[in-house]
């Protein structure tokens, strides 16, 4: 019953993304909320723009503020748009001069970590039972490797895996990145799906990796280990371990409900010789237990001949039996260390 003049005096005093929340309580509120000069208002702290306008009346010319123009001249919600995406473009560009520079070990950007934070890029599991319903699990914990990245999951209130069908992993990214704080769960965010796996006869279709006293392990490919307790056959924790480059295109560059799709990658043969084959390539071995590594080491120089190119795949020998020189050591008890709330424990 409060009039729209009062509503639009209250939100005049909202920042964006509170704005963004509020146009989705309903379709009166989503229209005041459009506004042209709010979202102005909000666009020119941001951005400031420094133009003027000039206009003919007669055989006067004067200047018209940029605000008065902007605010007849376009439709409802014009100046939103335009601060999402300035906001979108501004992000990305952060995000890409962090991946510029190269590490010459990895072949990959020195500052993966620095650009997923930039970017706001989180994940999340949904998992959808068989009526239809859908229950969103948060990120628990992270931890950053060479090469990867490993996010686990768990939670006391993981639904029964008897009525569960599909889990989907999604990357999300705040739709306005604040880098003075946290995103907000409850702001407006982007999902962007990078793997879906169905859960029927999880125990009977996937493969068993290993268990301890505790949990049994199956993996989905690509990427995903779940733990299931031993004795009940529920979900204690849900693992994914994917590479950066996999994650950080996946997390942003798919829609909600298509993934993303890696271009085709085929070797080129050598220009020089082509019967020779490739060679000066470099391999990076990353090997870890989720926060625990057993071997990083990078293998320099290597080559194939042209019978080792099949279908876009080749075949590099690493490691000789005979080359010592080439042998690294592994450190501790290697295995797949995990953790509950609860409990934790390692996989040999």
């Amino acid at each position: 019953s409060m009039p729209s003049e009062m509503l639009m005096k209250i939100f005049s005093y909202l920042d964006a993304v509170s704005l963004l929340c509020v146009g989705c309580v309903n379709k009166h509120f989503y229209h005041l909320a459009n506004d042209n000069g709010i979202w102005l208002k909000i666009y020119s702290s941001c951005f400031q723009p420094k133009r003027t306008i000039w206009k003919m009346k007669s055989e006067q010319t004067e200047t018209v503020s940029l605000s008065c123009a902007a605010l007849h001249d376009r439709k409802p919600g014009y100046w939103k748009k335009e601060y999402i995406f300035k906001q979108i473009a501004a992000v990305k560009t952060r995000v890409m001069r962090l991946v510029k520079p190269v590490d010459p070990y990895t072949g990959l950007p020195c500052k993966n970590k620095e650009a997923m934070r930039a970017s706001g890029v989180s994940w999340i599991i949904v998992l959808k039972d068989k009526n239809g319903k859908e229950h969103v699990m948060e990120k628990s914990n992270i931890s950053f490797k060479d090469t990867s990245v490993t996010i686990l999951w768990y939670s006391r209130n993981w639904p029964c895996l008897d009525i569960l069908s599909t889990l989907k992993l999604f990357g999300v990214t705040p739709l306005l990145p604040d880098q003075s704080r946290a995103p907000s769960k409850n702001g407006p965010r982007r999902r962007s799906l990078i793997a879906e796996y169905h859960l029927a006869n999880l125990t009977e279709s996937s493969v068993a990796v290993g268990a301890d006293k505790l949990v049994q392990l199956f993996r989905l490919n690509p990427g995903l280990l779940i733990g299931l307790w031993k004795e009940k056959n529920e979900i204690a924790f849900v693992m994914a371990s994917l590479h950066y480059h996999q994650l950080l295109e996946r997390s942003t560059l798919g829609s909600a409900t298509v993934q993303y799709a890696l271009p085709p990658n085929k070797p080129v043969l050598d220009d020089v010789d082509p019967e020779y084959g490739l060679h000066d390539y470099n391999l990076h071995l990353d090997m870890h237990g989720r926060s625990c590594t057993y071997l990083c080491g990078t293998f320099k120089s290597l080559f194939c001949r042209k019978g080792d190119i099949e279908n876009g795949y080749l075949r590099l020998t690493v490691v000789s039996l005979k080359d010592n020189t080439k042998h690294l050591p592994l450190i501790g008890t290697v295995g797949l260390s995990w953790e509950t709330d609860v409990f934790k424990g390692n996989v040999k």
